[in-house]
């Protein structure tokens, strides 16, 4: 479960990383727009699936 939430938060940070680095090289600015698209998604993506993990174990634990 921990191994499965540390993925998700690496996936979060790599998706904030194809953000920062459009905003820093500045030749890559054929593909910045995509990149940060790709990026807000991943972020968004693996946060949510890292608030449903955590709400499965607390809810988990309050039920047993």
């Amino acid at each position: 479960m921990y191994q499965l939430a540390l993925l998700y938060l690496a996936a979060v940070l790599a998706g904030f990383s194809l953000i920062v680095v459009t905003l820093l090289a500045t030749f890559l600015g054929t593909v910045a727009p995509t990149l940060v698209a790709i990026g807000a998604v991943a972020v968004i993506v693996f946060s949510l699936a890292i608030l449903y993990l955590a709400l499965r174990a607390l809810f988990n634990k309050h039920l047993k």
